[in-house]
């Protein structure tokens, strides 16, 4: 069977990192152009049968959110095995403002010349504008507080591999609820109501990564039972994502703090699918773990559980700066 080419068009918010996915993309094998005028996007994706990243915001020539969503349905309606997705980059307004500041770029809509309408009325401009390109949007990603590490690291895990078949990357996913749920992730459960180390004063400073706290979340009476009843269920779901087309499924668990019960429940299911036999559409499927309050908080988190058979990504670091 041949697997259908991915063609990927980047847009967002000016300063989100835009730019940075596109070299992160470009790194990983895609053929990327930035900013081509939007009636020529269809002339770009036939010119070549390589994976493709087109770079699209305000300042691309006719640019306009429906114009945008237009070229997309034609895309998407070319004939021939590919796969059109569209990523959107975020981040919050304050982040922004201060990524403007610190580079003291312009914001490419400010026209002006001397005393303009500031930097956050731009900003919120943009965001009006690009409103409805983030509602359609295949993957948003948040870089506000995403260390660029980890973003290299999350498109590598979605985006990284291009001859895998069939295969699915699922992505597990550990989080706080305080913090905001993950916009990326396909299923998400709530550990809230299980046995909290937080309280316990030896514990309270550790993670879910130590086998310490790992027995004492796992000492809950219904702790076993919520394991096993989300394992059973990834086993009905994973296959059908697999067998509908889906690349990529990111599983979310969350608790207050995203340390310690969320990440025990992401380390033991992240084991039980490996060692599963009987999931047998996700046998060969790459597998990463994410911990996102342990990364925000300078700790390294992300790996591979079972790594892509062709990973041709280098572990390097990418800048998030203006795009």
């Amino acid at each position: 069977m041949i697997s259908a080419r991915r063609v990927l068009l980047v847009t967002g918010l000016s300063g989100a990192g835009k730019s940075s996915i596109l070299r992160i993309l470009e790194d990983i094998g895609y053929e990327v152009t930035d900013n081509p005028p939007l009636n020529l996007l269809d002339a770009l994706v036939a010119r070549t049968e390589h994976p493709l990243a087109i770079g699209i915001d305000a300042r691309t020539r006719g640019f306009e959110a429906s114009a945008v969503l237009n070229a997309l349905a034609t895309l998407r309606a070319r004939p021939g095995p590919q796969h059109v997705e569209l990523i959107y980059a975020t981040a919050e307004s304050d982040v922004l403002l201060r990524r403007f500041t610190a580079t003291r770029r312009r914001h490419p809509l400010d026209n002006s010349t001397d005393s303009g309408p500031g930097l956050m009325a731009c900003i919120e401009q943009e965001n009006d504008l690009l409103t409805p390109l983030r509602g359609t949007a295949d993957l948003v990603i948040d870089t506000s507080d995403l260390p660029p590490p980890d973003l290299r690291r999350l498109i590598e895990s979605r985006f990284g591999h291009q001859n895998d078949g069939d295969s699915m990357t699922t992505t597990l996913l550990s989080f706080a609820y305080p913090a905001g749920l993950p916009r990326e992730a396909d299923l998400v459960f709530d550990a809230r109501f299980l046995r909290n180390p937080h309280y316990d004063a030896i514990l309270k400073a550790r993670t879910g990564l130590e086998e310490d706290v790992r027995e004492y979340v796992q000492t809950d009476p219904d702790y076993h039972s919520f394991f096993s009843q989300i394992v059973s269920l990834l086993r009905l779901v994973l296959p059908r994502f697999v067998a509908e087309g889906k690349k990529h499924a990111t599983i979310a668990i969350g608790c207050t703090g995203g340390q310690h019960r969320s990440v025990t429940l992401v380390e033991e299911i992240a084991g039980a699918l490996v060692r599963s036999d009987d999931i047998t559409l996700l046998s060969d499927g790459p597998i990463a773990v994410m911990h996102r309050e342990l990364a925000r908080q300078g700790r390294s988190s992300w790996r591979w559980v079972r790594p892509p058979q062709h990973r041709v990504t280098p572990d390097e670091q990418i800048r998030t700066e203006p795009s």
